[in-house]
């Protein structure tokens, strides 16, 4: 199948890849539009891995404001220049974040009064509960780890799937941003408020 320009301006408007990464997507995928998407967002993981160490002090701190002032959060996304801090889509992505964060209202750290809400973005940065002996007696430990995997789907954000798209989660999108900026972008923190919520 011969690509044309058209395929390749509507891929490249979909997922901001490079011109060239759309031609050689959709060259891969044989013309086919989704694997297209797909191959270009595996690629994105593989050239974020590869940007990880790279220092993000750069930026952006957003604030959203939801449900007539019930609800508050703030979002703090880095990268490594400031064009790239105020370029559309970053800032558009860091608005998407706290979309995201003001929709999932994250449950609360199980520990009785002075629990807090999760705050991590990663799998490390989110605690999860610890099973009892009773509990850890009854179930076998593939059990237990596919509970706490779970959980762990539900409170780390990145892992979350992504409120305007369910078939990617915020890591996805991350990702394709990164690959599009061509900078280490990283989401460095967040904090969720609602009205009356005790902490």
């Amino acid at each position: 199948m011969a690509i044309t320009t058209e395929m390749i301006k509507e891929l490249r408007e979909a997922t901001g890849a490079g011109i060239l990464d759309c031609r050689k997507a959709l060259e891969q995928a044989g013309g086919d539009y989704d694997k297209a998407v797909d191959f270009l967002r595996e690629k994105g993981l593989a050239k974020a891995a590869k940007r990880a160490d790279k220092e993000a002090s750069e930026g952006v701190v957003e604030l959203y404001s939801h449900a007539n002032g019930r609800i508050g959060v703030m979002v703090e996304v880095n990268c490594e220049s400031d064009f790239v801090a105020r370029s559309e889509p970053f800032r558009k992505f860091a608005h998407e974040v706290a979309l995201q964060v003001a929709a999932a209202a994250l449950p609360l750290h199980p520990g009785g009064r002075n629990s807090r809400r999760c705050t991590g973005t990663r799998r490390s940065d989110c605690p999860c509960p610890r099973p009892g002996r009773r509990q850890a007696r009854a179930f076998v430990d593939r059990i237990i780890a596919g509970r706490i995997e779970k959980y762990k789907d539900e409170v780390c954000l990145l892992r979350q799937p992504y409120i305007r798209d369910e078939a990617i989660t915020v890591e996805k999108l991350l990702s394709s941003l990164i690959v599009s900026a061509g900078e280490n972008i990283v989401l460095r923190r967040f904090a969720r408020w609602e009205l009356g919520e005790r902490k």
